[in-house]
């Protein structure tokens, strides 16, 4: 196909059209009715002789049929979930204190501890039980106790890894605990 600057033209595949404003080695650049320039390939365009030939061609309320047409069958894609979000925790714990009794008036900072260790200890069964694979406790920052004793628990499971959970989201006060589905669950 021959086109020359200043010949009207449609694009292939799409609802666009405009007249070619330069020509430079294989891409036509084209100003669209709109005013915007667009690049394209000349494969990708076809030479309409001009504007009136267009219109004679197809009255509007046949060329807005043509073009609803071409847009309603795009294909939809499938929701793509991104690598990042499949290796996203299946269940998180928050173990600060306040979230897990009603008040801690009177508690001394073993039973506060305690329940905390208790509450992880269980939410790790379940997780085991339930073959999820990874949860993350959220533990606070803190002078680092909990912490501690939170490592100590997920170390008497042969079938957990543990490290410390996506800054970004958690910041430093969250362990991730991974569960290794086919190893052993028998503690």
């Amino acid at each position: 196909m021959n086109l020359k600057i200043g010949d009207v033209v449609d694009v292939l595949d799409d609802a666009l059209s405009g007249t070619i404003i330069a020509i430079v080695s294989n891409t036509v650049t084209i100003e669209t009715e709109e005013g915007f320039e667009l690049e394209f390939k000349p494969s990708e365009l076809v030479k309409t002789k001009s504007a009136t030939l267009r219109n004679n061609v197809f009255n509007s309320a046949s060329l807005q049929q043509v073009l609803s047409e071409k847009t309603e069958k795009k294909r939809h894609s499938t929701t793509k979930v991104k690598a990042k979000e499949r290796y996203e925790p299946t269940m998180e714990v928050d173990l600060h204190l306040h979230k897990l009794v009603d008040h801690e008036r009177g508690m001394t900072n073993y039973d506060k501890l305690t329940i905390q260790l208790d509450t992880a200890r269980h939410k790790l069964e379940f997780a085991i039980k339930k073959r999820l694979q990874k949860i993350v406790f959220i533990h606070g920052v803190g002078e680092g106790v909990l912490k501690m004793e939170l490592e100590t628990l997920f170390s008497r499971y042969d079938n957990v890894k543990y490290y410390e959970a996506d800054y970004k989201k958690y910041g430093l006060g969250a362990t991730e605990v991974y569960i290794m589905q086919n190893a052993s669950t028998t503690n």
